[in-house]
């Protein structure tokens, strides 16, 4: 069984900077895929940015240049770095990962942790 447990949120003022972090345990072979994404209220899902398990990354447009999402094999954790941070990028934020454990892979979910910027 696999847990993912998300840490990081919080309030913080228009342009401040916040660190998400994503922690996977359990019995894990591997990690693929590990992106965030958020939801707004009245909104879908959506995007924010991914991570291969090589590194190569790609981001929502609205986030590019503010945002890094980056991971760390050794410790099966993922982090998103949030700066200049904007009203409009308060949500509540997943993280996913793609994992292989024995009895195959497949995605899995954070709980959620609530980002909120106030102007």
């Amino acid at each position: 069984q696999v847990q993912f447990v998300e840490s990081g949120g919080g309030l913080v003022q228009y342009g401040g900077s916040l660190r998400l972090s994503c922690a996977a345990s359990g019995s894990i072979f591997n990690i693929y895929a590990m992106g965030w994404y958020r939801q707004a209220p009245g909104k879908q899902r959506e995007l924010v940015a991914a991570i291969t398990s090589g590194g190569s990354t790609n981001y929502a447009d609205s986030v590019k240049g503010r945002f890094t999402i980056s991971r760390d094999n050794a410790k099966n954790t993922v982090y998103l770095q949030m700066n200049s941070l904007k009203p409009e990028d308060t949500a509540v934020y997943y993280c996913k990962g793609v994992i292989a454990t024995l009895p195959g892979t497949r995605e899995y979910w954070g709980q959620g942790t609530q980002v909120t910027v106030s102007s």
